[in-house]
C-alpha cells in the first residue's frame, strides 16, 4: 500500500473526472432531472436528501422533531427526507492477492487501477444526481460529498491478503445497478453463478476486466520462475517463450466464458489495460450507466 492519504487519493479521482467532457457531465444531470419527472412528482419518505421541514402533527414520532429548528420558533417542526427510488449504483473493486500484481514499476497495479475507476466513477454518479454505495461495505447508498469521503476512506484502506476473489453475494434493490472491476481470473463457474445470483434480483450490471499487458502479451523468454499470488504454486518454465502459444488460447477461452455469462444476463462488459488511459474505461462505463439510467 502506498503511503497516499485519503483526501490525495480523492484528489486524483476528482482530476480524473475533471478531465472528461463537462457537457457529459451536464447532459448526465439533465436525464436525472426529465427521469424525475417521468416517474412522478417529488414525495417524502425514506431516503437521505433534505426536502422540506413541516408543522409537528399529532400522530409524529418525537424522534421526527427537528430541534435545531424548531428553536427558532414557538412551533416544532419536523425534518422530511425526499422519497428515493431503489435505482442505486453499488460499486465493488476486487483487492485480492492478484490484483497486486503489475508487471513493471511504471504501471499502477490493477488493484490502483481498479479502486481508481471505481472512485472516479462514484465522483460523476453523484455529481449527476445519483446514490452509489460499495458492495459488501455499505448498508444503504448515500450521497453528496460525505458519501465520497467515505467511500475513498474505505477504497483507501483495502481488505488485504485475505480479500475474497469474488464479490459478496449480498440481495440488493430491484432495478439496482452494479459495477464489478476485478481481473476476473476465478474459475468460471464461480464468476458466472454470482452474476446469475445478481441478474436474479432484476439488478443490471457490468463489468470491468483489469488486464495488466503482460498478462495478454505474455513477453517471458528463457528460464522464468512463476509464482501463483494466490498460493497456486510456483511452476518454473526452462522455456518460457514455448508456453505462450498455449497461455494465450486459454485466456481467450476464458475471457470469452466470463463476457457469455455477462451478456446471457443482459450485462455489458469492458477490457482495461493498465497501460491505458483510465479515462477508457471510465467514459464508456459512464454512458452505459447512463443508459440504464431512464
Amino acid at each position: 500500500m502506498s503511503v497516499e492519504t485519503v483526501s490525495g487519493f480523492r484528489r486524483r479521482a476528482e482530476q480524473l473526472v475533471a478531465h472528461l467532457p463537462p457537457l457529459l457531465v451536464e447532459a448526465r444531470q439533465v436525464a436525472a432531472v426529465v427521469a424525475q419527472g417521468v416517474h412522478g412528482r417529488r414525495r417524502v419518505g425514506p431516503g437521505e436528501t433534505f426536502w422540506q421541514f413541516r408543522r409537528y402533527a399529532q400522530g409524529d414520532a418525537a424522534t421526527m422533531i427537528d430541534w435545531r429548528a424548531s428553536a427558532k420558533s414557538p412551533r416544532l417542526y419536523v425534518r422530511e427526507t425526499e422519497w428515493e427510488a431503489a435505482e442505486s449504483v453499488w460499486l465493488w473493486a476486487d483487492t485480492s492477492p492478484s490484483m497486486h500484481f503489475a508487471s513493471s514499476p511504471e504501471l499502477a497495479s490493477k488493484h490502483e487501477r481498479a479502486r481508481l475507476i471505481v472512485m472516479a466513477l462514484a465522483v460523476l454518479l453523484v455529481r449527476g444526481g445519483e446514490s452509489v454505495a460499495l458492495l459488501g461495505v455499505d448498508r444503504r447508498p448515500g450521497t453528496g460529498s460525505a458519501a465520497l469521503t467515505r467511500m475513498a476512506t474505505r477504497l483507501h484502506r483495502g481488505e488485504g491478503d485475505s480479500a475474497p476473489s469474488l464479490p459478496p453475494a449480498a440481495t440488493l434493490p430491484s432495478h439496482a445497478r452494479l459495477v464489478l472491476v476485478s481481473d476476473f481470473l476465478e474459475p468460471v463457474q464461480p464468476v458466472a453463478a454470482r452474476i446469475r445470483h445478481f441478474a436474479g434480483q432484476g439488478v443490471a450490471g457490468h463489468l470491468v476486466r483489469i488486464v495488466d499487458p503482460a498478462e495478454e502479451n505474455f513477453p517471458y523468454a528463457g528460464r522464468v520462475l512463476f509464482d501463483g499470488t494466490e498460493r497456486e504454486g510456483t511452476i518454473l518454465a526452462h522455456r518460457s517463450e514455448a508456453l505462450r502459444n498455449d497461455y494465450q488460447e486459454r485466456l481467450v477461452t476464458h475471457t470469452e466464458a466470463i463476457t457469455l455469462a455477462a451478456r446471457s444476463a443482459g450485462w455489458s462488459t469492458t477490457v482495461h489495460r493498465t497501460d491505458g488511459s483510465p479515462h477508457a474505461a471510465l467514459l464508456p462505463l459512464y454512458i452505459d450507466l447512463g443508459g440504464h439510467a431512464t
